[in-house]
């Protein structure tokens, strides 16, 4: 039997989630906000043409929850939320937004939007229109515009935090990483990768962002989608959707690493974390090292500085570091390690806010 709306709420600890509906600009959004102890959820808007209602708000859901943990291990004030537009992308328009951007004013800042899957800073500049709460505004606006590299940096030093633990030396070059995904995040990743010495494997269903990488990169090659975990290679980086680590993949991969930008990478945490440490792989946990983009977008809050960002995506490094320490001392999964800290600081916030 599927479970209820409210049921899953309770299962995952959401606040809130709100459904948004306008027949005349055709925009069906579900808005999921998770948890405010820190502050107002900030988390990005996701469009996607999504099989069905269910799927949508599952994705709300676990996107938010996951924004919640991002926020709290990296050491911002912001709580997690999420949002989803259930459309073809080839559909958005100006009108699309702007109503989208009222339906995000009437929650008053508790939950501000970013951009996010198949949406750009020109869409928040129509949100920006009807409300405050957006972040990722264009540059000329005052913005930080586009957070994909902040985010592709992160995922980078978490790499190479990772390289570090399983081989004592952080230095990719003429390593094999494959970047499953190519799309703004990718790309970016796939540069530093280039630059840094790595061979680099794509793969992506997208054949214009496959043609648009290996035109601008030398040397990378193309992998089939069907033949990625035939590939040996030193590192995974899933920078697409979420839920590609799972029994059957994970039985098939021949990687020593999987670190990647892709939210909610493991279908099951509790499966799918210890099987990957019976395994033998090292898990970046994804809300960990892909927070780049969200702290540049934060930084918006509080007066932008580009150097101030970048001084602080380079902390996930040694955060990725201690979150391997702590899943050896402690023998659990990664996944289950970078949990752990960010509840902390959750519950000890919340129990400072209740002393008040």
């Amino acid at each position: 039997m599927q479970q209820s709306v409210f049921e899953l709420m309770q299962q995952m600890g959401h606040e809130q989630v709100v459904f948004c509906h306008d027949p005349n600009s055709d925009l069906n959004a579900i808005i999921a906000i998770h948890n405010t102890t820190l502050g107002s959820a900030l988390g990005g808007t996701r469009l996607w043409n999504y099989n069905s209602h269910s799927d949508a708000l599952v994705d709300a859901l676990r996107l938010s929850r996951g924004m919640t943990y991002k926020a709290a291990i990296s050491g911002l004030n912001l709580g997690g939320g999420k949002a989803v537009i259930i459309a073809d992308p080839s559909m958005k328009s100006e009108a699309l937004w702007r109503r989208y951007g009222k339906f995000v004013n009437s929650l008053n800042g508790k939950y501000i939007t970013a951009e996010d899957v198949n949406t750009s800073a020109r869409d928040m500049e129509y949100i920006s229109l009807e409300t405050e709460f957006v972040t990722g505004v264009p540059e000329y606006m005052g913005g930080s515009g586009d957070p994909s590299p902040f985010t592709a940096y992160g995922v980078f030093v978490g790499m190479k935090a990772s390289a570090k633990k399983m081989w004592g030396n952080d230095s990719l070059s003429g390593k094999k990483v494959l970047v499953q995904g190519v799309g703004h995040v990718g790309q970016y990743l796939v540069e530093h990768l280039s630059k840094e010495g790595a061979k680099v494997y794509i793969s992506d269903i997208n054949e214009g962002k496959i043609k648009e990488t290996t035109d601008k990169f030398e040397g990378v090659e193309v992998i089939a989608g069907s033949e990625i975990f035939n590939l040996e290679m030193d590192i995974y980086a899933p920078c697409a959707l979420g839920a590609t680590v799972n029994s059957e993949s994970i039985s098939k991969m021949k990687c020593p690493i999987i670190a990647g930008a892709a939210n909610n990478q493991l279908a099951d945490e509790n499966v799918h974390g210890p099987m990957l440490i019976e395994k033998g792989i090292l898990y970046a946990p994804d809300f960990l090292i892909n927070a780049g983009g969200l702290i540049n977008v934060a930084a918006e809050l509080d007066g932008y500085n580009h150097e101030r960002v970048m001084g602080n995506v380079e902390k996930i490094y040694d955060r990725t570091l201690d979150i391997y320490n702590l899943s050896a001392s402690d023998k659990i999964h990664t996944q289950a390690a970078a949990t752990r800290i960010a509840e902390k600081r959750l519950t000890d916030i919340a129990n400072v806010k209740a002393r008040l």
